[in-house]
């Protein structure tokens, strides 16, 4: 066996694990979390390169930043948390819960829209072509998410 096969058998004995350790950890859509995880160190990325874009340097501001980002996984696990304690409390007095699973989906999905619109709003500020149809449509759908969200409060 030689050299790259040594490498390639080790990448995919490491990828393997991580694959399986994530399924186990978050479940058969533990992509989508990755997903989160990609558009959060890219968001992050984007903003750093946008205050050198403009000349401008602020480490609280990044501080901030970092903490928020952290916020949106703690909201994430919450609402993930409550849907299962909710699911479990109905099994447990006989009355179906299943639907609070939408909860943490519904939480992460609005997420992922926050995200990938705050990468795409700092290319824009750094005068990067985006797409019209891709900053309209997640206007439209962070609009969709709101009208759920506030029709669920009253």
């Amino acid at each position: 066996v030689d050299f790259m096969e040594k490498i390639l058998q080790k990448a995919n004995l490491l990828w393997g694990s991580a694959v399986t350790l994530m399924s186990a950890a978050l479940g058969e859509h533990w992509y989508l979390f990755m997903a989160f995880l990609l558009l959060n160190v890219t968001d992050y990325i984007t903003g750093i390169l946008k205050a050198k874009y403009f000349n401008v340097e602020n480490s609280c501001k990044g501080l901030k930043g970092i903490i928020k980002k952290v916020g949106y996984w703690v909201c994430i696990a919450i609402a993930f948390f409550v849907s299962v304690a909710f699911r479990d409390i109905g099994a447990s007095i006989g009355i179906n819960l299943e639907f609070t699973q939408l909860f943490g989906w519904f939480t992460l999905a609005t997420f992922i829209i926050n995200e990938t619109r705050s990468i795409l709003e700092n290319l824009v500020l750094m005068d990067v072509e985006v797409p019209k149809f891709l900053t309209k449509g997640l206007e439209v759908a962070e609009i969709r998410a709101k009208e759920l969200t506030d029709n669920e409060d009253n």
